[in-house]
């Protein structure tokens, strides 16, 4: 506790009087331009892997990152979605995943879960996701189906993002859109979900085609 506090003490002491006026500008309202769902995992942090300032990020972390299909579950993570979208208008809707997920994990040891009945009941929002990992990809082991897992989980939590009321509303509209990554927390790389091709591309190979298209 006392590591927490001297870095509070920090923050008053040095990082917010440097910021002092943004803060005064977020003191009354709030206008992000994303809506970004991730794990509870301590080690992702959005606003360090984004490099975004206080009021860019309106942030969700749930464990698995996962998203209940509407109406199965009128639960934090629903509120989050409809306040977020109807309210304060976001843009973008990120649902984020990441390597060595406690979570997913523990599908691949269901005895763990015995004892852990909100844990055990939550993960039924991914029962689908390890449907299909097991039908798809059962020739693979550890770690390497662990990733597959976890990016066949960030599918599925977009198809249950899309029954959203105001999700579907504003992608009809066009004034949303939504996005799977898949976050690498031992190398940093975020890849992000291609729908259509079933697959995960590399945030920088992307950065890097429309940079040098730009330039051409």
């Amino acid at each position: 506790m006392m590591k927490l506090i001297a870095g509070y003490r920090r923050f008053r002491s040095e990082v917010f009087p440097e910021q002092k006026s943004h803060f005064k500008l977020l003191e009354s309202s709030q206008s992000p331009d994303t809506l970004f769902i991730t794990c509870a995992d301590s080690r992702v942090v959005p606003s360090l892997i984004t490099q975004t300032e206080p009021g860019e990020l309106f942030i969700c972390r749930v464990v698995g990152n996962l998203v209940p299909a509407h109406g199965s579950m009128m639960g934090g993570v629903s509120a989050a979605v409809e306040y977020a979208v109807s309210v304060l208008g976001v843009k973008h809707v990120i649902i984020c995943g990441h390597s060595d997920c406690g979570a997913m994990r523990a599908f691949m040891h269901p005895e763990k879960l015995e004892p852990l009945r909100a844990v055990r009941g939550w993960l039924e929002h991914a029962s689908a996701a390890i449907t299909v990992a097991k039908e798809n990809f059962a020739h693979l082991e550890g770690d390497v189906f662990l990733e597959a897992l976890t990016k066949e989980n960030i599918l599925v939590q977009l198809q249950h993002l899309r029954t959203h009321p105001c999700v579907a509303s504003g992608l009809r509209k066009g004034t949303l859109q939504i996005h799977g990554w898949y976050y690498d927390i031992g190398t940093g790389e975020v890849s992000r979900c291609d729908e259509d091709q079933h697959k995960f591309i590399a945030l920088d190979a992307e950065f890097q085609r429309e940079a040098e298209a730009v330039l051409a």
